[in-house]
């Protein structure tokens, strides 16, 4: 009896938690105008928002379902994977698109990791989305 009272508990703070997460998502992704600040929400999302609910899943079928599934660990541990690598290879397309501003020069003269691009490949600058 207390066991489920906790994990009712457990369950709405978990889904509380993602949907905040889900909502301040929805409103960075409409409210941010290019692509970089843009990128910062859904990608919040997709870790913190859906991993409160997949959480809240898993509590729930523990308790009432009788037992663990791995099918929501699976799938939380790869959002939490791809979410960051995927958010990492759009940013890098913006930057070799120059669709954003330059990233600060890098200390002692080194080049960013992909950022090195030779001068006759450089695109013209993105003057369309202005």
């Amino acid at each position: 009896m207390i066991l489920e009272f906790i994990a009712i508990i457990i369950v709405a703070l978990c889904l509380l938690i993602g949907s905040i997460f889900s909502l301040v998502g929805v409103i960075g992704l409409l409210k941010f105008e290019d692509s970089m600040t843009r990128l910062h929400a859904p990608t919040k999302v997709g870790t913190i928002g859906v991993g409160a609910f997949l959480l809240a899943s898993m509590v729930y079928s523990s308790v009432y379902g009788g037992g663990w599934s791995i099918q929501e660990l699976l799938i939380m541990s790869f959002l939490f994977v791809t979410a960051p690598i995927s958010a990492n290879f759009i940013a890098k397309v913006n930057m070799h698109k120059r669709a954003c501003e330059t990233p600060p020069p890098p200390v002692n003269d080194e080049t960013w990791a992909t950022y090195k691009v030779p001068e006759d490949n450089l695109p013209e600058p993105d003057t369309k989305s202005a």
